[in-house]
């Protein structure tokens, strides 16, 4: 009874929105205190449909919601954030990394509107995670170029410059020795794979080495899920340019998409 009245002066005393980020795996939810970037309650999640299909996807986020609206409070009524592995233009994907095809030209924006009977506000997955790191996390207060990677079942990329973010920058798909980069480098290849942590750092260094000749970025961040295990491949690289995990970790993306649901990012 403790926890639930906490939740609920919680909701009174702060801005809260629902932040959900929808990934290859799974689709994460919370609700989160904007005045801090944390969660007021759990972070939720939910096994991605296979396939990715959009319908599939929205029944997963409403049962996600009603979940959220039970056990926090504070949720009930409030508006959602949605971080997609999609390019956003306006609230309309236009590319469906590791998702099905039937996203790609919808208005996602206005379909979960629909769906959820919410507010809804619509936003890259990577832009998500590099925003809510660079308010809130190992980005705050950075001057520069600073390019936040999230290693998960792609690669997902943000640029902010002197805090401000340049969205849908998608380095993912650079093409590295005749491969797409994220399919040699991202979490789920490591894993797929069976790659040792020394293989694996090779890989990311080859890699984070054309991105810093390309870009010459002050400050690289690296999140998603592998960022818990930065101790095993961080010391291996090599580069000019500071390369630090990320402070949120794996959550970054439902704070962001939290973020975004305010509007509160300019």
């Amino acid at each position: 009874m403790a926890a639930v009245t906490a939740t609920i002066e919680a909701a009174a005393a702060h801005d809260l929105r629902i932040g959900i980020d929808i990934g290859g795996t799974w689709i994460k939810g919370a609700l989160i205190d904007l005045a801090s970037g944390t969660p007021a309650g759990a972070v939720r999640r939910l096994q991605t449909p296979a396939g990715g299909n959009v319908g599939a996807v929205a029944d997963t986020m409403d049962r996600l919601v009603a979940e959220l609206e039970v056990e926090c409070l504070g949720a009930a009524g409030r508006p959602v954030g949605v971080a997609i592995p999609s390019i956003v233009k306006r609230g309309i994907a236009h590319s469906a990394a590791n998702m099905d095809g039937s996203w790609i030209g919808l208005d996602v924006q206005s379909y979960l509107k629909s769906r959820l009977g919410r507010p809804v506000r619509v936003v890259n997955d990577a832009d998500a995670a590099g925003m809510a790191e660079a308010l809130y996390g190992a980005g705050t207060a950075r001057k520069g170029v600073v390019l936040v990677l999230t290693l998960g079942t792609g690669i997902g990329s943000a640029l902010i410059v002197d805090g401000r973010l340049v969205p849908n920058f998608e380095l993912g798909h650079l093409e590295v020795d005749g491969f797409k980069a994220e399919s040699r480098a991202s979490a789920v290849v490591r894993e797929n794979e069976g790659l040792g942590w020394v293989e694996y750092a090779g890989r990311l260094q080859r890699y984070l080495a054309h991105v810093e000749f390309l870009f010459s970025p002050d400050l690289i961040i690296i999140g998603g899920g592998i960022s818990a295990c930065s101790q095993e491949y961080l010391p291996r690289l090599s580069l000019r340019t500071p390369v630090i995990p990320a402070s949120l970790e794996n959550s970054a993306g439902v704070v962001g998409a939290a973020l975004q649901a305010s509007a509160a990012w300019n």
